[in-house]
């Protein structure tokens, strides 16, 4: 297979993994639809014997998800939730750790639900503030989660910083970089030595394909995180695999287009009298802008904003027209939707529970001009 590491990312996002198949000269992976393989004698076969353990077309989007991430290996799950699973399966019973304070429901209702009775311990903190994040550690603190930008509030958290922290304290350092994608951001290279994705979002991009991925350059988080693949059987099928990797062809062009019409859209939210903040890191007032302007290649494709009621941030919701009213992000068609009652209603009455005064955009790659009328009709 051809090494694609020395090319520029749209390249390798294209190629890496994804040699032209040598039997048929077809440019495209195929989808191996099958659940076995057959050996050529007991114990000996081409290097896939059963699909739960492997797959051709999965050991592709592998190698192309740890070719755009810069990491030694990639390994691709049936959710998002799957894959972080497996990686909080890496600690040992009685370990702790220490998350973000405005994480994905999900990741936040995993550790408090499944997590926290078989034996984890976790802290959620606000992880821009070190004093903050320092009085919760502990002796038995094993791993630091961080989201950046988070969901929903669009927080930014200075990752070669608190990897730092992270590691002259002996404890992992895990990036979810499902809102910023490999594009804009490679949290490995930065320091850390674990990516998360839900590759459901910017990777597949369609909305039409549900998956998840752990990419990381530790041969014993790999070997570890790899094992649980098959042991616990989280794996996607070959299709939703083919999909991911369709999707991931094109994501260099469009997130350029998801944030150029996400500043078209702040733009145009920030002449609005309803809208009381605007939550999006792109804008000199966010208190992460430096960061994001440093650790980031441009500012992304999700937009946050309140509005002075309740109310009035259903009333938006129930407007939009070009924006589809719908939970999940990062496909072609704008979204729009109500975290405290869709995607975060999970987290009610928690300590990451949010104001029900808030209205997530996700930036689809539609006209600028007609996204920007549908925000003036629905929310002015």
């Amino acid at each position: 297979m051809k090494d694609w590491s020395g090319t520029g990312f749209a390249t390798r996002a294209i190629h890496a993994g994804q040699d032209p198949d040598p039997q048929t000269g077809a440019v495209i992976v195929p989808v191996y639809q099958t659940s076995t393989f057959a050996q050529t004698e007991v114990g000996r076969h081409q290097g896939w014997d059963y699909a739960r353990s492997g797959n051709p077309t999965r050991d592709a989007l592998e190698t192309a998800l740890a070719s755009l991430e810069g990491g030694g290996h990639g390994i691709a799950f049936a959710s998002g939730l799957a894959a972080s699973d497996a990686v909080l399966r890496t600690l040992e019973p009685g370990a702790h750790v220490v998350m973000a304070n405005d994480v994905y429901g999900g990741t936040y209702r995993q550790l408090r639900h499944v997590h926290q009775p078989w034996g984890l311990q976790f802290d959620p903190v606000d992880l821009a503030d070190l004093d903050a994040l320092d009085a919760v550690w502990r002796p038995n603190t094993r791993m630091l989660w961080i989201e950046t930008p988070t969901n929903p509030l669009m927080a930014i958290f200075d990752i070669a910083a608190l990897s730092r922290f992270a590691h002259e304290r002996d404890a992992m350092v895990v990036v979810d970089n499902t809102f910023a994608t490999p594009y804009l951001q490679q949290p490995l290279a930065l320091g850390a030595d674990v990516v998360v994705h839900s590759t459901t979002k910017y990777l597949g991009g369609h909305s039409d394909v549900v998956g998840g991925a752990v990419v990381t350059s530790d041969d014993a988080v790999a070997d570890r995180v790899r094992f649980l693949q098959n042991a616990i059987g989280g794996v996607p099928g070959p299709w939703d695999v083919w999909l991911v990797l369709r999707g991931i062809k094109t994501l260099a062009a469009r997130m350029r287009v998801h944030c150029d019409n996400a500043r078209a859209v702040v733009a145009a939210l920030q002449d609005l009298s309803g809208v009381t903040a605007i939550l999006w890191p792109g804008l000199a007032s966010h208190p992460g802008h430096e960061v994001a302007a440093a650790q980031m290649r441009d500012f992304g494709g999700m937009v946050t904003f309140r509005m002075d009621s309740a109310e009035a941030a259903l009333a938006a919701c129930a407007r939009f027209e070009v924006f589809t009213l719908a939970e999940s992000l990062g496909g072609v068609e704008s979204l729009v939707e109500h975290p405290g009652q869709m995607t975060h209603q999970s987290v009610a009455g928690s300590p990451l529970e949010v104001a029900d005064d808030l209205v997530r955009l996700s930036v689809g790659i539609e006209d600028a001009d007609d996204l920007v009328a549908d925000i003036r009709k629905a929310v002015g």
